[in-house]
């Protein structure tokens, strides 16, 4: 597909008033071709947006946008839905027909079978026709599919420290897809801003509990990255727990090697060949294994693995913050290449440390 870069973008953000939509706007702030030009929430339209947010004040002068295409059409290019399951399915079909470009970062348009997205989400599916044109934009895979896009799936938080962190092995052949376990952990922010009684400080502090254990949604998104890589269908044991933190993701990740010979020197060599040029994934010197603080605030993936010849058995621990490379800044990356701009515009930050 040719494409022609568009030199600057107005941007509309509905759901602004979650964790994602403030987290856009704050990383949108730096961006050097992107302005928001409309801030939508349809619970809290016509409200200033800085009464919710008093650190952005200087950032969002404007008050809130209701949710109406022909307003936002006005106002804006691209348009970011920060909005829950179940809301995106119903809000982007009308965006796209109004002629926007939209990323989605719900799990709304990521399933391609209807029935895989009723089985996990518990909600009906979107139409066929807007599932096969959502591309799904994990962006150090398939940025190609990406570029010139008008329509994105943003993944999700779990399926992004995790897939990047199996992806060039189970391609490679070098483990054997049947025998994933996966073990993953999340500060809080990963459930939203409402209001739930397992993120009350009194329930999350001092506190780590596994959650959705066998049933959480973001398994077949999962498997479904995998089995591109592996060429065939893939299942994984995937277990999430909760962290007493805010931000952060930690993928822990075993799988059999198919060569017992194969070292962790010759795994980390197979991981940076395979992500050589892409800024947003490090991967760590043999021995050397990433925390969740050391990317915090930032869009990295930090990639660290072990073999253990006693077992035969290969270790890989994969870190992101949630909100950044799980969420706002995967999506301002989907941006930028949809654009035809340099994928990391805006996004060159250092983490936050300590």
């Amino acid at each position: 597909m040719t494409h022609t870069a568009t030199s600057h973008a107005r941007v509309a953000i509905v759901g602004s008033t979650g964790y994602g939509g403030v987290e856009l706007i704050r990383l949108l702030a730096a961006h050097p071709q992107a302005t928001v030009t409309s801030v939508v929430s349809s619970s809290s339209a016509g409200t200033l947006f800085s009464e919710g947010f008093p650190h952005l004040t200087e950032i969002v002068t404007d008050e809130l946008d209701a949710v109406d295409p022909e307003l936002i059409r006005s106002k804006a290019d691209v348009v970011f839905l920060a909005t829950p399951h179940g809301v995106s399915s119903k809000l982007a079909p009308q965006f796209l027909d109004a002629g926007l470009k939209v990323i989605d970062l719900s799990g709304d348009f990521r399933l391609k079978q209807p029935e895989t997205y009723r089985e996990w989400y518990k909600k009906d599916a979107p139409e066929q026709a807007y599932l096969d044109r959502a591309v799904f934009g994990m962006c150090e895979l398939f940025g190609d599919e990406v570029a010139g896009a008008d329509f994105v799936s943003n993944p999700g938080c779990f399926p992004t420290a995790t897939t990047l962190g199996l992806y060039p092995a189970v391609q490679a052949g070098w483990i054997d897809p049947d025998t994933i376990i996966i073990d993953s952990k999340t500060g809080v922010s990963g459930s939203g801003r409402g209001l739930n009684l397992s993120a009350h400080f009194s329930e999350v502090n001092e506190n780590l509990k596994a959650y959705k254990v066998g049933q959480h949604q973001h398994t077949p998104e999962i498997e479904m990255v995998l089995e591109r890589a592996a060429g065939r269908p893939v299942t994984t044991t995937f277990t999430t727990h909760l962290v007493p933190m805010t931000r952060g993701i930690m993928s822990t990740m075993y799988a059999t090697l198919t060569d017992k010979s194969r070292s962790s020197a010759e795994f980390a060599e197979l991981y940076r060949q395979f992500y050589e040029g892409r800024r947003f994934v490090r991967v760590r010197p043999t021995g050397v294994y990433p925390a969740t603080k050391e990317v915090y605030g930032s869009n990295y993936c930090d990639i660290g693995m072990n073999v253990d010849p006693r077992t035969g058995r290969i270790t890989i621990i994969s870190v992101i913050d949630n909100l950044v490379k799980g969420a706002a800044g995967q999506a301002i990356q989907n941006l930028n290449l949809m654009m035809g701009w340099d994928e990391t515009l805006g996004l060159l930050f250092t983490p936050v440390y300590p």
